[in-house]
């Protein structure tokens, strides 16, 4: 059902996260389907992104920030972004997690040809 709340939202096909090992404290079998995630990009991303701050009142806390630039939140609700509700799908929270990089960040990825990033080009 979680995949159908975030085909709903982005308009694009979620992937579904297995579970890597059992862990039977939690009831989880390796293999399992334990979540489903989307990569958002561009004016998409964007939308959605605003629509989630919009939900914190675009306030967010020191420790969401990573030391690169990055961050994330999380919401209860996701009908607090504006879906209508569906009784047959429930109510999901998600985590939002957006990462910022400069052009020219590849260089730190590559395999052939890699470099660092100066600290002048990190976004902090």
């Amino acid at each position: 059902f979680a995949t159908r709340v975030l085909e709903q939202l982005t308009g694009q096909k979620p992937v579904i996260g297995r579970a890597r090992y059992t862990v039977r404290q939690f009831g989880i079998r390796r293999n399992e389907a334990i979540s489903a995630f989307v990569t958002v990009r561009g004016e998409k991303a964007l939308d959605l992104l605003e629509r989630g701050l919009r939900v914190k009142e675009l306030e967010l806390h020191y420790e969401n920030f990573s030391a690169t630039g990055n961050f994330g939140f999380g919401i209860k609700e996701h009908i607090d972004l504006g879906v209508k509700y569906d009784p047959s799908t429930g109510i999901y929270g998600m985590d939002f997690y957006v990462v910022l990089e400069r052009p020219g960040a590849r260089i730190a990825n590559k395999k052939r040809k890699g470099g660092r990033i100066g600290f002048s080009h990190r976004i902090t």
